[in-house]
């Protein structure tokens, strides 16, 4: 079917303060969710796999020297060529013929491992130029001991955590990796290349796409499939950088795999937060650019489960794929507002506790995301409009909308923006939510904050102000608006328009001073 090999259509915001915007927002949003990289497992890797030997031995006269540039690039210049002496080791042990070949195989590449795991600037070129990549990939073949195996691909994993021609220096390996995730590799090995693979599909969406086309995908899956918490977090983790586009052939093949919900539900009830974190990122990547796992998604049990861990976390690690996984069912798929998250439900009162409880963090990532999620539920219908102007969120969003970062405040915008609009549908109450929300809302301090927003140069915060704007001085009882306008400097920051290079913006903002501020006004 066409939709199921398509990402999801940026048309499912459901008011005008969110579809006059909403294709932006929307892109915005995906090319968010795609951007994570390999900066954020890179440090992961190392205080995993950290060798904490020194550098030199322990009568080296050189070890007590002080400390600065001179000793630093000593270290390094001498860390290059004990690696280059390591690699030519292993290259003579694997054509060394004697009884105990593989024993010293093994303790070369140890001893290369160690190398690659030393410092904050491992030896990665080092061992690239001393020819390492042919003997790792000679070290892989398959009836190789799983010592070899094991210190081969760690040796591969963390040249894959280098540059980008350092990872790609690797092509030649990755169909042994991919082949030692099968069942009769042992849990280690296989954990080992999943890693590895990880770090290649975090580089770029040419090493996604031939890793994809060399069969990846499905044995990442069944790894993630097992019982052992660290190896299926490790699957979870190099699924997530598989899949994580902008091509969306991989999360569209991951959603079709028989069993990958159950699977997910299943890891995001574990207690293990590091496994949920690796899972949720996976929920992440499918419900930015599948619409066929965004239909799954929000009708299996992943959406009460991911509120579970948004009201009961305390990890920022954690939250942050939480909160945009439910930013991105929320915005792609109204099924949720209108089946899931249904006002008086406790489901839904619980994602209300944990998005303020968002709002009220110290971490500006936290309150971006949960201002998504909350800018999403308010788009939906009347009642869960009313919900959030209800409840402690208002004074929150209206604080953040005058004071905070400026993303931060658009976010907030957002939310306050569709309190203040009617639903397209499903309610008989469209005329009094100005009345009841606007109003207030103007009252309580927010019209500022719009204001400033004209004034940006982010061209779609400014259309956001300017259709707040309107709304006001079009819907403002006894015709109060214009003067509430003006009286905050509005008329000066849409004049700013006026001979603007954007003409859809130079249009609107033109418009509206000429409807509220044209020859009759104060008359």
């Amino acid at each position: 079917m066409a939709s199921e090999d398509t990402s999801p259509s940026h048309s499912h915001h459901r008011d005008s303060i969110k579809s006059s915007v909403g294709n932006t927002a929307a892109n915005r949003r995906r090319q968010q969710a795609i951007s994570i990289g390999k900066e954020r497992r890179e440090a992961l890797i190392r205080a995993k796999r950290l060798c904490r030997d020194s550098i030199f031995d322990d009568d080296n006269n050189e070890k007590g020297l002080d400390e600065g540039e001179m000793v630093i690039d000593e270290e390094q210049s001498v860390l290059n060529a004990r690696t280059a002496q390591t690699v030519q080791e292993l290259k003579s042990s694997l054509s060394y013929q004697g009884k105990d070949a593989t024993q010293k195989t093994i303790e070369a590449l140890r001893a290369l491992r160690k190398l690659l795991s030393k410092s904050e600037v491992p030896p990665i070129e080092a061992a690239i130029q001393g020819g390492a990549v042919p003997l790792l990939v000679q070290c892989l073949s398959f009836g190789s001991a799983d010592e070899q195996l094991l210190e081969a691909a760690w040796c591969v994993t963390n040249i894959a955590a280098g540059g980008p021609e350092d990872t790609k220096s690797l092509l030649p390996a990755l169909p042994l990796l991919i082949a030692h995730l099968g069942e009769k590799s042992s849990g280690h090995v296989a954990e080992q290349c999943a890693w590895a693979l990880g770090n290649v599909a975090g580089e770029d969406m040419e090493l996604r796409s031939i890793l994809f086309a060399q069969g990846a995908l499905l044995p990442l899956t069944r790894l993630m499939l097992s019982n052992r918490e660290s190896t299926a977090r490790t699957a979870a983790w190099a699924l997530s950088n598989l899949i994580k586009g902008p091509d969306p052939k991989a999360a569209n093949e991951l959603i079709r795999i028989e069993a990958i919900t159950d699977t997910i539900v299943k890891h995001l009830k574990t207690a293990d937060e590091e496994l949920v974190t690796e899972v949720a990122w996976v929920v992440v990547y499918l419900s930015a650019l599948s619409d066929k796992a965004i239909s799954i998604l929000v009708r299996s049990d992943v959406v009460p489960v991911l509120v579970n861990w948004l009201v009961g976390s305390e990890s920022l690690q954690l939250l942050i794929p939480v909160l945009r996984s439910l930013g991105n069912l929320v915005a792609a798929d109204a099924y949720i507002t209108h089946s899931v998250l249904i006002v008086g439900n406790n489901i839904t009162d619980q994602v209300l506790y944990g998005l303020i409880k968002c709002l009220k963090s110290e971490h500006r990532v936290l309150k971006k995301e949960a201002l998504w999620v909350l800018s999403n539920i308010a788009a939906g219908t009347l009642e869960h409009k009313t919900l959030i102007f209800s409840s402690e969120a208002v004074p929150l969003l209206i604080d953040l909308l005058s004071a905070a970062p400026f993303e931060i405040r658009k976010e907030a915008a957002y939310t306050l923006g569709n309190i203040c609009v009617g639903p397209t549908k499903g309610s008989d109450n469209k005329s009094d939510i100005i009345v009841t929300h606007l109003v207030p809302l103007v009252k309580g301090g927010c019209l500022p904050g719009f204001v400033n927003l004209v004034r940006s140069a982010d061209l779609e915060s400014a259309r956001v102000g300017l259709i707040f704007l309107e709304l006001v001085m079009r819907g403002y009882p006894n015709g109060e608006g214009p003067k509430l306008v003006e009286r905050e400097d509005g008329i000066d920051a849409m004049e700013r328009f006026q001979f603007h290079e954007n003409q859809e913006m130079r249009n609107m903002a033109n418009a509206l001073v000429d409807k509220y501020f044209g020859a009759d006004y104060g008359v």
